[in-house]
């Protein structure tokens, strides 16, 4: 059984429909990979799952249907969401903004655990563990916003556009520690990103949103080899 399945998912900003029914399924320890141009509905799909929008048709994450719950409930339910600007709170420390990722856990001695693992995974927070999250340059508040979203031990991570404004150099890096994370943590993640090439790298499969739907989807290498996707999002 799939970690994550959608089925006919209808999302609307009052008036305005953004998503036509799509279908979809994540397997648990996936990385997936949701592709499209700017306006496909790429960040409405992931707010959907997140409950932070208008949702008709059904969303079963872990046995569980998440249409009509919180976004505070389907956090409980161990779904991160790392959204495009990062959201770290600016004023909080490195330390304290990892504390808040943890905050739904009880298990002292895990969290502390997993603090270290994630000064392991991003050696650069740990040098800055103590300064402003707002002092940061734009790829460690990325760090430190992927280390967050892990401290609250998820089993499944929204990440909207990560490489956003980020340097290549430091996308290359940091698309090789989520290939990491999901390797050595197993967890689940459903990436939406505009670097496709980089995405499809780590990905196990891939889906294309054009206007609400989706076009095309399937594994990494056929949906990099079809003609329409290579044009539109890998240059050639």
């Amino acid at each position: 059984m799939s970690l994550l399945t959608v089925e006919n998912l209808v999302a609307s900003y009052g008036a305005v429909r953004v998503l036509h029914g799509i279908d979809f399924a994540v397997e648990e320890g996936q990385v997936a990979v949701v592709l499209g141009a700017n306006g496909a509905g790429k960040t409405t799909t992931l707010r959907a799952l997140s409950g932070m929008v208008s949702c008709k048709g059904s969303i079963r994450f872990d046995g569980t249907e998440l249409i009509g719950r919180s976004t505070e409930d389907i956090v409980r339910r161990r779904v991160a969401h790392v959204p495009q600007g990062r959201g770290t709170i600016s004023q909080f420390t490195v330390d304290e903004n990892l504390q808040v990722g943890a905050y739904i856990r009880k298990d002292r001695d895990g969290v502390r655990d997993d603090m270290e693992r994630m000064f392991r995974l991003f050696p650069r927070l740990q040098e800055r563990r103590s300064q402003a999250a707002g002092s940061l340059s734009g790829g460690e508040q990325q760090m430190l916003a992927i280390a967050r979203a892990l401290m609250m031990s998820p089993k499944l991570v929204l990440f909207d556009e990560p490489s956003l404004g980020l340097a290549p150099l430091i996308v290359r890096d940091l698309f090789d520690t989520l290939r990491q994370i999901n390797t050595e943590l197993g967890v689940t993640m459903l990436i939406v990103e505009q670097n496709a090439q980089l995405a499809l790298e780590i990905a196990q499969q891939a889906f294309v949103l054009e206007t609400g739907e989706i076009v095309a989807s399937g594994d990494p290498e056929s949906v990099g080899k079809d003609d329409a996707v290579r044009r539109a999002y890998l240059g050639h």
